[in-house]
């Protein structure tokens, strides 16, 4: 049986680049924030990093995407394989890359983390509305 794990971060960003050879990850473009001019509206890519510890056990890792407005889960993402962690002192990173995600209205959003079916992290967000400056004739 797997015991649950702890989230250090759950960060929203627009890429995750992983070094080749330490393996070390660079965020780039860390936000809380989403801007749109019209509804519903897409943003084409984004990732979430996840950083845990105290974890011992096999996991299947998700992230659901939630709108809090409505209280309903509106997309999902999944590591493709199962993960073993054997040393629960130990640090470990997730990443999801996110494409096309949509958002039928403004609000307030929030990734969930699970493993095993349970959650164990989540960071919200908001998507805004823009408003197009008056362009009148003077």
């Amino acid at each position: 049986m797997s015991q649950k794990p702890v989230a250090n971060a759950v960060l929203i960003c627009d890429r995750v680049i992983t070094e080749e050879g330490s393996k070390k990850k660079s965020l780039i473009g860390i936000f809380e924030k989403i801007g749109a001019t019209k509804f519903p509206c897409t943003h084409y890519f984004m990732a979430v990093y996840v950083k845990l510890t105290d974890a011992l056990g096999e996991y299947v890792f998700r992230l659901d995407l939630v709108d809090l407005d409505k209280d309903k889960v509106i997309n999902k993402a999944e590591i493709d394989r199962e993960i073993v962690i054997e040393d629960p002192l130990g640090t470990h990173e997730l990443v999801f890359n996110l494409n096309g995600l949509k958002f039928d209205s403004p609000g307030k959003y929030e990734f969930r983390v699970l493993a095993n079916s349970q959650i164990f992290g989540q960071k919200a967000f908001f998507v805004e509305e823009i408003k197009k400056p008056d362009i009148g004739e003077k």
